[in-house]
Parts: C-alpha cells; structure tokens; sequence
C-alpha cells in the first residue's frame, strides 16, 4: 500500500465495517435457532427469508436515497436500521419481533450490497478497484465466521449486543471520509470534488497548482457526466436511459451475473452445512460444522483479494464457475450412488470445495464488475436493478428449496445448480468484458 493509495484502503476498509455486521446477520440465524427453537415454532421459513425481503426494499430505499443525497449520507443512514435490528434481539419475546430483526438487518444489507461497490469503484485508482471490491465479501463472510463463533460460546442475546457495536463503530469511522468524487462532480460541486480527490489521493490541497493530474482526473468526472457543467438542475436517470446499447447490456450483463452468484447453489447450500457434514459421517456438532464452513468462506474471498488484480476479473469468474460445476457435480454423484458404503470424506470435501472455489469469483466478484461496467448517468439505477434480481433469486431459492428437493431430490438439485454453473462460465467467457487495471472509458467502449 503506497502513501499514494493509503486513503483509498482507508475508506474501503472503513465502509465495510457495516458489511461484517450484515454476514453476522446472516451467521446469527444459523448459530442460534436451535437455541430459539422453542419460540421460533414454525415460523423459521419466514424468519429466515425475511432477511431476503428487507435486502429488496432496501435497496430500492437507499438506492434513491443515494442518488437524492449523496453516497457517504447514505452509507451513514443504513447502519441505523442495522443498528435497531441488533437492539431487538435481546428483548425478542416473539416470533414476529425475530421478524422485525431480520427484516430490519436485511434493508441494511440491501444497503451495503448496492452502495457500497458504488462508493468504493467512484474513489478508487484503477489499479486498486478490484482489491478495494472484493472487501465486500471478504468482510461479510468475516461477519458470518464472527457469529458462528460467537454463537457457539455465548448465548445468541448476548451475541447481538456484541455484534451491535459494529454499526455504531462504522459511524465513528463514516466521520473522517469524504463524499466520492465523482458523485460531487456529477452534481456540479467542483470544488467538493477537488477536495475529495486530494482526500483519496493523499494530497494536500494546497498543492493542486502543482499536480496537474488533479485537474485532469477532475476533467475526466466532468466529461463522464450527463451534460455539461451548467447551473442547469440535469435530469435524473431513468429505465429510459437502458435504451442506449451500452447501458442495456451492462443491465443484462449483471442481472446474469447475480443469476450465476445465486444459481451457481453456494449460498443456499450454506443453509444445509449441517445435514451435508452429517451425511458425511462427521462427528462435528452442526455449529462447530458450521464454523468450519465459515473458515474456508474467509480464506476462498482472502484468495480472490489477492488475485483479483493478477489474474483479472474475468479469469477467476471462469475458473470459479467451473471448478463449482465440477464440484457439485461430485456432491451430487455422491449423493445418489450413496448405499451406505462411500466414503465418508467426499461429500465434506466436494462442499469444502465448492464453497472456497465460489468465494474466489462467483460469489465475490459479480457485485464488483456490475458497479465497474455501469455507465456513470446510470451506476446507481443499474445497480440497484441488478440487486432487486439477486434478492428475488435468492428469496426463491430459500423458500422453495424444500419444495425442490422433494421433486428431484437433493442430488438433482446438485446437478441442476451444477449446470447453471457451467452454462454461467460458458456466457462470462462470451459476453463479460475484462475490467482489471481499465478506465470507465475503456469498459465502456468494450461493451
């Protein structure tokens, strides 16, 4: 990390605070509705999708609300409801105020996963973008590994008024950062963009008469904007806007690309940890399991931190696209031959596998080319469109898995998570563009 770029790691290091607490959320459920069982009853399907419903209306929410007001206002405000969503825990008496939690920590983390690869890609050098996205994931499956620890220590209330210290630690951090650059220059405030980019750049301000690449880096967010600079108020994007084909592709480009992060079965296998190392023979309690999964999440996103910027963006989607394929498709194959007999390590392997090869690309990397391929005028609608579709997906799949598994069974459903795996290879190959170390002028003109 050079002097350079020590801002940049600062304030990507900073937002994703908010994102551990969003994985704990999500680790939360897992470690301690067996502990909650008595007060949960039947209603764990709703409590646990309801994560899925607050992450749709959040993004719609602060979505708008980032454009309206700005990037870091917006960052600062969905920690809140994060925040209420942990104070409810402790004093949960009933099932529909579990429903509150989730649903409250679920319109954070619609949130996180829509502004968060914004801000992070607007102020960020070409060269670290990459490194700076993958932060995302990383942090959130640090967050699920947290409450999986925690959880099999401590009681889940005292869990959540630990856990609730993260948001209020990302406001304190919020503080010290800048709006990005190129939401100010967009908006016309050019000097709140200059000031910005020194910030980002770690240069003094003063010193702009003698860093002429300032001047020049501002140009370009004033040349990427809607129109000219003028006291005219510009208009707001619209799902007009996707009518132009660079835009309409990107849009198609990412909501395949959330597709394959939901369909390629990593993150709703991640709610069968239990049954899956079960089946293998495993003498492991579900919640040590469970932490064990949660390890190999960390170091699978750690891996594709350090590679991002080696091996591109578009190399690790392949490769992590077909090594999952390969990897269900063993699960799977051990899944339906099983008599007994089998060995017990394969099923705990293929899922180790898979899960760690998924964090390398599929599961991390989508969120980081949809905010690189998005034109400016229509970063934020395009986002939060793609998201809407990856919390639809994922809502299906964790309310009709059951339902699935019944018709095909476990084992077809392997196969059939392990063909939209190969077949999401076969279009990231064809139709998504390399995006490391490149410009938005560059993305954009290989579209």
């Amino acid at each position: 990390m050079s002097s350079h770029t020590r801002n940049q790691y600062f304030a990507g290091l900073g937002a994703n605070i908010i994102s551990i607490s969003y994985g704990g959320f999500v680790g939360w459920a897992s470690a301690s509705f067996l502990e909650l069982d008595s007060l949960i009853g039947d209603n764990g399907g709703w409590i646990g999708s309801m994560l899925c419903v607050g992450g749709f209306l959040g993004t719609i929410f602060f979505t708008w609300f980032a454009d309206k007001f700005g990037r870091k206002r917006c960052l600062v405000l969905h920690a809140l409801p994060g925040l209420l969503g942990w104070l409810i825990i402790p004093f949960a008496t009933t099932p529909l105020s579990l429903c509150a939690s989730r649903f409250l920590g679920g319109f954070s983390g619609g949130g996180t996963f829509s502004i968060i690869p914004i801000y992070t890609a607007e102020l960020s050098d070409d060269k670290i973008r990459g490194t700076l996205g993958t932060f995302l994931v990383l942090f959130c499956n640090f967050g699920v590994l947290l409450a999986f620890v925690l959880g099999n220590y401590l009681s889940c209330r005292l869990v959540a008024w630990i856990l609730l210290s993260l948001p209020v630690l990302f406001l304190l951090v919020m503080s010290f950062v800048p709006e990005s650059p190129s939401y100010l220059a967009n908006k016309n405030d050019l000097k709140g963009a200059e000031r910005s980019l020194c910030y980002f750049r770690n240069v003094p301000y003063k010193s702009l008469e003698t860093l002429p690449q300032i001047k020049l880096e501002l140009q370009s967010l004033v040349d990427r904007s809607s129109q000219p600079v003028t006291n005219l108020k510009k208009p707001q994007p619209s799902i007009m806007d996707f009518v132009e084909p660079r835009a309409r592709k990107a849009l198609i480009i990412g909501i395949i690309l959330m597709a394959i992060n939901q369909f390629s079965g990593c993150f709703v296998m991640l709610n069968y940890t239990a049954t899956i190392f079960k089946q293998a023979g495993s003498n492991l309690p579900p919640n040590e399991s469970a932490i064990v999964v949660g390890v190999i999440q960390l170091l699978g996103s750690y891996a594709s931190t350090l590679l991002v910027e080696r091996a591109g963006r578009k190399v690790l989607l392949i490769v992590s696209a077909l090594g999952t394929s390969a990897g269900l498709i063993c699960l799977g194959g051990y899944m339906w031959l099983d008599n007994g007999n089998s060995s017990s390590w394969i099923p705990v392997a293929s899922f180790s596998f898979i899960i760690f090869i998924g964090c390398w690309g599929v599961i991390t990397l989508p969120f980081i080319v949809v905010a690189e391929i998005m034109p400016p005028k229509v970063r934020s609608l395009g986002c939060m469109l793609c998201m809407l579709s990856l919390w639809t997906y994922s809502f299906f799949l964790l309310k009709f898995m059951g339902f699935f598994t019944q018709i095909i069974g476990m084992h077809g459903l392997m196969f059939a998570f392990s063909a939209c795996s190969f077949m999401g290879a076969v279009f990231i190959g064809v139709f998504v563009p390399e995006t490391k170390g490149k410009s938005v002028e560059e993305i954009l003109n290989n579209l």
